[in-house]
């Protein structure tokens, strides 16, 4: 058995917490207090202590650097029913965990709210007070608002679909922690809510965590649309709010943020791969989210209608309004008689009756309906203004203000719906015009072409174009979109986005582009867009197709020579970065990358794809849902109103980071791409046979029939994660940076380490896919491979050694994120719990192969340990 590296020592540290997070440590053994009283109701006292002797045994194993042997010879005696108990039974305890760090985030940011200890780092307060001191100016924040814009694109995600039912028990378990997050409960108080905390966790071990049926398209509208309509929609006052505070704090004067916020989604228009995505879902999911935002208006309008309860005879009210409510009694003949006469001198409530009749009429396409979300908007701005003028500011305008706000973002519409296509697609209708994918094509033009008459041009998104390799594929779009008669003033009224994903098709995007804006027809088209050309960065495929270092690399210097491009051709150009949750999908830090990207490719604009378990991190709760919304708009403000200044040192950091990353791009290639074992190790040493077998979501796991290059990224990611490895993180990484350590020297790596952000940010990525991984138990795994795998293991793990130890060098210390405690302190409250259900699965796994992969009841047992270990890792793919 191999030895435990230095490298990964500090994580099996003891724990401990710090005394700022005393209040964390009593909700996290509350909870687990709970969660075994439950276990040991609904299956036995004897299985509660099975679980209670393999998380001491896990605890101790890493504590004291005992041998895995033990532990995997205890849970290789589980029988097959046990085996699925025991998984959900850590993952009980994860999620617990999970939600008392949640609640905790929002305990800290109560902290530096009520001691006045100054603004909390990364919060708009910090980030507008340190640009007045940098010597920004009110009118320089003035005039970037107009073009400001926070664009998070919520999309469906084939490993992660949890129930709206248990996600409804999260909040309630959440609303109890809350209550209580001071300790300021009454006796009975608390008692109170530790039993509605024990009925959540009762009735959720009760409940499958997904449906047995593969999500439908309508299934994943509605799971995204319980983020947008029940968080996001409530949080974006809020947001508005603190961002005007925070303007005034630091220049002394107010300003109206605008409409800085919008959200979009690709549930219903993403077609790349998915033959259950077409005409029909993009027209039914913009009717969808109609109706769904249209219920949240009315919704909101019966809470101004016990507000604004004024009467004419104490308070003064517009003519313009009285005017409005005697037309719109003419408007809606049948709405008019359910007024009833006492409300005949209240005017606030008799036009807010006849606005929601207003509302339910556009629901139904019915006589007396808006045409657009600007009627709506101006009856709000009517009421608005009337309140004014009658010494109302502080008799309804606030509340009246936030559905303003609202509407202005949401409007009727609550997301744009981006739609994508892989260009082979493109390129096989117009091969054959009368094909069946021809016709499949030109009727989601037709659909475009309705949706923008009867939902306006905001309903849409861009048209996203996967695998984009040269002008044609761009052109492609419009000729189709001509075909299907989607014309408006002789132009094709869509943004059309190239999105290059592999290393290869990066590289050439600038060329691309080149050649696209010297297109004489391209450029008509740009000039009728407003000069503006979004281009969608893929982090996923092309760290798939070069691994991590080479695909960061890759990506910077894209966007480096973009919008170098752009300032030569005076094309403004925007960039839509396709993140994961991961870090070898270009997850992390997105404060930290933002802040990183090249000077001027920010501009003011960050649009960026949210997927699955990161919807839920990110936006599961409304507070945490502010603080990372708070955190993107502060790290756009500061790429855009003061950029790093201009390093000369940063030509010589370039050079060595090209080397760099072709450095690692050729070790991780010489694996992943060319060993010809590779492909068979890869599919017996990961539960990849298992995940291709989820009923997940509504999209297949692969494009088309193939080996590594044709199965999706987020299945690649997610198998390498269960296996604990992380592999796709940070392999190649170590050889390139232990080769630029040799090469440059220590000093100049370090140096370029601590004042690049560029590389501290990429360092510091790769410094959490190090320390996440775990090379004991992923020998495990590897032994599944037999002889082979001993082989492969031994690779992977000399490549992790060499990774870690240069990471270690570069930040001169001793150990992997010696400088975040609180990420330290999350592995540690999981890893007891994670590391049982692993080797779990490793032993089920090779009963499952051995018996032909046909017992349901062992398939049954591994779902559950797939469950569990994203649970307890926080992350699919």
């Amino acid at each position: 058995m191999s030895q435990i590296s230095a490298a990964e020592a500090p994580l099996r540290e003891s724990l401990r917490f710090a005394e700022t997070d005393t209040l964390l440590r009593d909700d996290v053994r509350r909870l687990g207090v709970l969660v075994g009283a439950m276990l040991g109701e609904q299956t036995s006292p004897a299985f509660l202590e099975t679980v209670e002797a393999l998380r001491r045994e896990a605890i101790a194993r890493r504590e004291k650097q005992l041998p895995i042997a033990a532990l995997t010879a205890r849970l290789e005696q589980v029988s097959i029913a046990d085996a699925e108990a025991l998984a959900r039974a850590f993952a009980a305890y994860f999620r617990a965990i999970n939600l008392a760090e949640r609640v905790h985030r929002i305990r800290r940011r109560r902290d530096y709210q009520r001691t006045g200890a100054g603004a909390q780092p990364g919060s708009l307060d910090a980030v507008c007070a340190q640009l007045q001191r940098d010597g920004v100016m009110l009118a320089d924040v003035e005039a970037l608002l107009p073009s400001l814009r926070i664009e998070p694109v919520l999309t469906a995600h084939p490993t992660e679909s949890v129930r709206r039912a248990l996600l409804d028990k999260e909040h309630d378990i959440v609303r109890r922690l809350v209550a209580d997050i001071d300790r300021t409960r009454t006796p009975d108080e608390r008692e109170g809510d530790t039993a509605r905390i024990r009925q959540a966790l009762t009735t959720a071990w009760q409940t499958a965590e997904a449906s047995p049926l593969r999500p439908t398209v309508a299934d994943e509208t509605a799971h995204v649309g319980f983020y947008l309509g029940e968080v996001l929609y409530r949080v974006l006052p809020a947001l508005h709010r603190e961002f005007a505070r925070a303007v005034e704090g630091a220049w002394g004067e107010s300003v109206d943020p605008g409409e800085f916020l919008r959200f979009a989604t690709w549930v219903g228009g993403d077609m790349d791969g998915n033959p259950n995505v077409g005409a029909a879902t993009v027209r039914a999911t913009l009717a969808s989210q109609r109706k769904r935002v249209l219920t949240l208006y009315r919704r909101d309008l019966r809470t101004l209608d016990k507000v604004l309860t004024q009467t004419l005879d104490r308070a003064t009210v517009s003519a313009e309004l009285r005017e409005r409510v005697i037309a719109y009694k003419t408007l809606l003949p049948d709405a008019a008689p359910t007024l009833g006469v006492r409300y005949d001198d209240m005017p606030y409530r008799q036009l807010l009756h006849l606005i929601d009749a207003r509302l339910a009429a556009t629901m139904e396409d019915a006589p007396g309906a808006y045409a657009n979300a600007a009627g709506f908007i101006a009856d709000l701005d009517l009421i608005d203004a009337s309140l004014r003028s009658g010494r109302g500011e502080h008799a309804g305008i606030e509340a009246l203000w936030r559905v303003r706000i609202r509407a202005r973002s949401f409007g009727f519409h609550l997301a744009a719906l981006d739609l994508r296509q892989d260009s082979a697609v493109h390129e096989a209708a117009l091969a054959q015009p009368a094909s069946d994918v021809a016709k499949a094509t030109l009727d989601v033009f037709a659909a475009i072409r309705e949706a923008r008459e009867h939902y306006g041009e905001r309903a849409l998104g861009p048209y996203i174009i996967s695998m984009s390799r040269n002008a044609a594929d761009v052109l492609a779009v419009l000729t189709l979109a001509r075909m299907a008669g989607c014309i408006e003033n002789d132009t094709v009224p869509l943004d059309v986005a190239p999105l290059f994903e592999t290393i290869g098709d990066l590289r050439a995007a600038p060329e691309v582009m080149r050649g696209l804006f010297a297109d004489p027809v391209y450029r008509r088209h740009l000039e009728a867009r407003g000069g503006r050309q979004m281009v969608m960065l893929g982090y996923s495929d092309s760290a798939k197709d070069g691994g991590m270092l080479s695909s960061r690399w890759t990506l910077q210097r894209t966007q480096r020579v973009l919008t170098e491009l752009a300032r030569e051709t005076g094309v403004r150009i925007v960039f839509f970065h396709g993140r994961g949750g991961t870090v070898s999908r270009g997850g992390g830090n997105s404060v930290r990358a933002v802040i990183a990207a090249p000077r001027g490719s920010v501009d003011g604009v960050l649009r960026l794809t949210e997927q699955g378990e990161v919807i839920h991190r990110k936006y599961g709760i409304r507070a945490l849902a502010l603080r990372n919304l708070e955190q993107l708009t502060g790290a756009v403000l500061q790429a855009s109103l003061r950029p790093r200044a201009a390093d000369a040192r940063e030509e010589a950091w370039l050079e060595t980071m090209g080397a760099l990353a072709d450095a690692a791009r050729t070790h991780y290639r010489a694996l992943v791409h060319e060993d010809p074992g590779f492909v068979d190790y890869f599919r017996k040493a990961t539960p990849i046979d298992v995940i291709e077998r989820l009923q997940f979501g509504s999209r297949p796991s692969r494009r088309r029939d193939g080996g590594i290059d044709q199965l999706r990224a987020i299945p690649w990611v997610f198998a390498w994660s269960q296996n604990r490895s992380q592999l796709t993180g940070w392999y190649g990484t170590g050889t390139a940076l232990e080769r630029g350590i040799a090469e440059h020297g220590l000093e100049a790596m370090t140096t370029m380490a601590r004042e690049w952000p560029f590389f501290a940010a990429t360092l510091g990525d790769l410094e959490v896919a190090l320390a996440t991984a775990d090379m004991d138990i992923f020998e495990r795994y590897s032994q599944l491979a037999g002889a082979e795998g001993e082989r492969y293991c031994t690779l992977i793990r000399d490549e992790h050694a060499r990774a870690c130890a240069a990471v270690q060098s570069l930040r001169g210390s001793d150990r992997l994120l010696a400088n975040e405690y609180r990420l330290r302190l999350a592995i540690r409250l999981r890893n007891p719990y994670v590391d049982p259900i692993s080797l779990l699965q490793v032993d089920l796994l090779r009963r499952w192969r051995d018996g032909d992969r046909e017992d349901e009841a062992v398939f049954t047992a591994l779902k559950e340990t797939v469950n569990g270990i994203a649970a307890g890792i926080q992350h699919t793919g």
